[in-house]
């Protein structure tokens, strides 16, 4: 502010004394008005500097490793073998969770909104009960399907319930849980919102550990969150494609609700990471599982990512260290 007043007081003067100084003075102004202008310009990039520095997990970590569907490269996703796997072994940031709800409006986890892919089941979650989903299997196609993983105790395992994840784990652990557009599962989020509350995840202690993150694609299921809670940490997904195609103006609405994006990784390059980052956004790429990509990517500047593998990109930090 106070280089803007010394600007308008310099162009002033320049403009009232026009018509009699000398070239000398109009020269001496000009330069005055010049340097005025730079030492302007030198402080605004300062002060996006500074904001580009401030940007950090809020779990503090300079490189925050989330568990895809927990340790799910090893285990069956979304089982308490992949989540053990991810948090007790591998020491992972987060666990990843995502939401579906079903017929009898309890809370599971499970990636798709069908039973068919990673259980015996079949239809959609939302056409079954709570009792009936509990009675699938949801480990032993990940043995079929992933020989040099399988493991006897994998098979029977059970699709988790959000309450049965938090009783599990508590406060020892960190949450990025995904949420669904309103319209496909209307109540989710007040739902949500109440687990989290009952297993005292959201009290500020809580929160400023970063113990509980909450991601969706749906802008409208964030801002729902928000209007709620607005000390929730969120993260705006972004489908492939999606990211090069953002104006500053985007970038800028997102930033009115969220502290983060989290864009299908093969979208970033370096320069885009340092635009997501000076519009004060944290970068979690999905879903990387490859050595060359992890350290590729952490050279961009990202601040964690989605991973199938976590030990391996726990050992990716370790070695930028």
């Amino acid at each position: 502010m106070k280089y803007t007043k010394r600007l308008f007081v310099s162009g002033f003067s320049i403009l009232a004394l026009s018509s009699f100084t000398t070239p000398d003075i109009q020269a001496n102004s000009n330069n005055a008005n010049q340097q005025a202008t730079q030492q302007v310009n030198q402080s605004s990039q300062a002060t996006q500097n500074k904001a580009y520095r401030a940007i950090h997990n809020p779990t503090g970590e300079k490189y925050t490793t989330i568990a895809h569907r927990g340790a799910s490269g090893y285990a069956p996703e979304h089982t308490f073998a992949a989540y053990d796997k991810s948090h007790n072994e591998m020491g992972a940031s987060y666990i990843e969770l995502d939401l579906q709800m079903t017929k009898d409006g309890h809370l599971v986890v499970m990636h798709d909104e069908t039973l068919d892919r990673t259980t015996n089941g079949t239809g959609r979650v939302d056409e079954h009960t709570l009792k009936e989903i509990k009675e699938l299997d949801a480990g032993s196609k990940f043995n079929a399907n992933n020989p040099q993983y399988a493991d006897p105790s994998y098979d029977g395992q059970k699709v988790p319930t959000l309450d049965e994840v938090l009783e599990r784990y508590g406060s020892n652990a960190n949450y990025y849980i995904e949420t669904k557009s309103p319209d496909v599962y209307p109540g989710m989020e007040e739902k949500l919102l109440a687990s989290l509350d009952k297993h005292h995840l959201l009290t500020q202690n809580s929160l400023s550990n970063g113990h509980v993150l909450i991601q969706s694609f749906s802008q409208a299921s964030l801002q729902k969150v928000q209007a709620q809670n607005a000390n929730i940490p969120l993260i705006r997904l972004l489908d492939k494609g999606e990211l090069p195609n953002l104006t500053q103006a985007d970038l800028n609405a997102i930033r009115s609700y969220a502290i983060g994006v989290g864009p299908e990784y093969t979208d970033l390059t370096k320069d885009n990471v340092k635009n997501l980052k000076k519009a004060g956004l944290l970068v979690h790429p999905f879903t990387v599982n490859t050595k060359a990509d992890m350290e590729r990517l952490n050279k961009y500047g990202v601040n964690g990512v989605f991973t199938n593998y976590p030990d391996v990109y726990e050992q990716v930090i370790a070695n930028d260290k």
